[in-house]
């Protein structure tokens, strides 16, 4: 089994290279830095449409078929919409967005060719949901969702499967490299004053997630790729709940999550203005 992975060289992308190579599988990574798994690694820049389609170019003369592209690869950003930059906003929908139509459409004629293929998405709960002060990663991975649905439509009557993973929170790096700051630091300083603003509000508190290993995250994804065609992907416990109630009852979901976020407005005002 040939495998392509995006963003291997921490967290989620990592974790999935190790359990596909301890299943024997050839893995081929592209990240900017190396990968710490024992991946043939590509140094690719994503958000760059040429080096895209290089990469795969490369892939497919080298080892002759793709068998799993896994579009993994993604970067957030912690700021207002009026703080937000027009190169920012972009940078952050080619990383998350533009960097899956490419290699997905290198990749779709020789999948075609060989009639068989499986097409994974990483998505997040940030593209079924809104959260403040990260709009561009929330936009982005919108569309990620958005643009699985279309592919699996038509992929239909193939062999070619193609799946979206709405991960909630991960253990790893991922939210201390955002731009514009850790979006780690932000809920760690929101997360408390939410309790007290629910208590002086009357207010419920905001269903927050557990943190998932990358491991944990990953051995779901690996059952996703053995089970073929399926629902889109959600990692934890009750954050299906909370997609459904997205799409049926936006408002009820917001009122839930209302301490939390007047929590984290305060927390990112604080940030800005010192």
């Amino acid at each position: 089994m040939i495998a392509v992975v995006t963003g291997t060289s921490s967290g989620l992308g990592a974790a999935l290279s190790k359990l596909m190579l301890d299943r024997g599988w050839t893995v081929i990574g592209a990240s900017r830095r190396s990968s710490r798994e024992a991946v043939h690694h590509y140094n690719v820049d994503v958000s760059q449409e040429q080096e895209c389609i290089d990469f795969i170019t490369d892939v497919i003369d080298t080892y002759g078929t793709v068998d799993i592209l896994v579009n993994n690869a993604g970067r957030g950003n912690h700021a207002s919409i009026e703080h937000t930059s027009t190169q920012i906003w972009r940078d952050v929908f080619a990383v998350n967005i533009d960097s899956i139509f490419w290699l997905t459409r290198e990749v779709l004629p020789h999948m075609r060719s060989h009639e068989a293929g499986h097409i994974i998405n990483i998505a997040s709960m940030a593209g079924v949901m809104g959260f403040p002060y990260n709009a561009a990663y929330v936009a982005a991975k919108h569309a990620v969702v958005g643009f699985t649905a279309a592919l699996r439509a038509e992929l239909l009557g193939t062999n070619i499967q193609a799946t979206v993973v709405c991960p909630a929170g991960v253990i790893s790096d991922w939210g201390d490299v955002t731009e514009g700051g850790s979006t780690n630091q932000l809920y760690a300083g929101a997360i408390p004053r939410s309790r007290v603003i629910a208590r002086e509000q009357h207010l419920q508190l905001a269903p927050l997630f557990k943190l998932m290993s990358a491991e944990a995250a990953a051995a779901i994804i690996m059952n996703a790729i053995d089970v073929g065609r399926s629902n889109d992907i959600f990692t934890h416990e009750g954050s299906r709940e909370l997609a459904e109630q997205a799409v049926t009852d936006r408002i009820t979901l917001e009122d839930r999550h209302r301490a939390l976020y007047l929590a984290m407005h305060e927390v990112y005002h604080k940030e800005r203005n010192g």
